[in-house]
């Protein structure tokens, strides 16, 4: 039996990924490692699974605008979303798991810790999952989420935004992300946003609003391509 190759990543350039410690972000300063990272060099395990080819996380979950068939609608603007996971090199990533929450469209979370003082939506719950085609394609409906307030600085509120985890075609791909809107003004303010250093890689970070996509007088849509590893690779999550 031939073991299966090792897949070798290209380097991200600096500044394109945020640090662990972030001043303008106060909870870095009590997340972040104070000691220098070691290297642990990947597995095999880690470099060729998980696989999702048969599903077996569960049916895709892609209408977060209603809990079940027939059940009430979420209240807000509905969007589509649509997009594809690509590798480092612009090849389509199949059957990759795409997993997504967010907040309703008050700006709150159906989850016991968020507090937000706005109303919680009954027939939202904000999470949902689905899988990549041939393609390397997903997509899915839901509510443009509202901006909430948090307490990094005074008066503080984060930009509108929906959070996605992704699994390429192995552990050592994983990415935890979050998707903007364009021209949302509070990205000027939102140092999460500006925990990347370079310009051009945020911008990778916002969506693009896409008219072929809108479905005629129901829901505007808006497309977003993720990149697994590499050279443009979409800036993650490390806190």
């Amino acid at each position: 039996m031939i073991a299966p190759a090792r897949r070798v990543y290209a380097p991200e350039p600096p500044g394109t990924q945020p640090p662990y410690d972030w001043a303008d972000y106060r909870s870095t300063i009590k997340r972040h490692p104070k000691r220098e990272l070691l290297a642990v060099p990947h597995t095999l395990s880690e470099l060729t699974g998980p696989t999702f080819a048969d599903h077996w996380p569960g049916v895709p979950i892609t209408d977060l605008t209603r809990l079940r068939e027939g059940a009430p609608e979420a209240m807000g603007q509905r969007i589509t979303l649509e997009g594809r996971v690509l590798d480092e090199d612009g090849r389509p990533l199949r059957n990759t798991l795409v997993e997504f929450w967010q907040a309703n469209a008050a700006g709150r979370y159906h989850h016991s810790a968020d507090q937000h003082d706005a109303p919680l939506d009954p027939n939202f719950l904000g999470v949902g999952h689905t899988y990549t085609d041939d393609q390397g394609r997903w997509r899915f409906m839901t509510i443009r989420p509202g901006a909430y307030p948090w307490r990094n600085t005074d008066n503080a509120w984060r930009a509108a935004h929906i959070h996605y985890s992704v699994f390429g075609p192995g552990f050592a791909s994983r990415l935890i992300t979050q998707m903007y809107f364009p021209g949302d003004p509070l990205l000027a303010w939102d140092p999460v946003y500006h925990a990347i250093p370079d310009a051009a890689a945020r911008e990778r970070l916002i969506s693009r609003y896409d008219p072929n996509l809108s479905v005629e007088e129901y829901s505007m849509g808006y497309t977003w391509d993720i990149v697994m590893r590499g050279r443009d690779e979409t800036p993650m999550e490390h806190h």
